[in-house]
């Protein structure tokens, strides 16, 4: 399961997310009031990976839970340059090398952003 900008979850969601993490197990409440009763639900094992570029964002208990936690470094301008030829392909937008280059620049190592840029130039 991948959670992107994993930081904006509702601390609803999170509370759910607690037992399926440590136990592979939803707990559900079915019903209302002193009825109510509360139901364990097993999932299949699964690995969850967060996304975000505000880890300090994320609650204590949330960050606990996580066994990993890897911090990506950005892309290189080279590879970054790379990344905005392929794109250019993909979307075939037309783009001179220099522009390449300078799109690389600017697009302080996020593909997303190149991106955003390609599709400007590309019309």
């Amino acid at each position: 399961l991948f959670i992107d900008e994993i930081h904006r979850m509702s601390p609803v969601i999170e509370e759910i997310l607690y037992p399926a993490m440590e136990d592979y197990e939803l707990d559900i409440v079915i019903g209302e009031g002193p009825s109510a009763r509360s139901v364990k639900v097993p999932v299949q094992r699964f690995t969850l990976i967060g996304a975000t570029t505000r880890a300090g964002l994320l609650t204590s208990p949330l960050r606990a839970r996580f066994g990993i936690v890897h911090r990506l470094d950005f892309y290189t301008e080279i590879d970054m340059l790379e990344i905005v030829n392929r794109s250019a392909g993909i979307l075939k937008v037309p783009v001179h090398e220099s522009a390449a280059e300078e799109i690389a620049k600017r697009s302080r190592g996020t593909p997303r952003v190149a991106n955003r840029f390609l599709r400007r130039v590309g019309g």
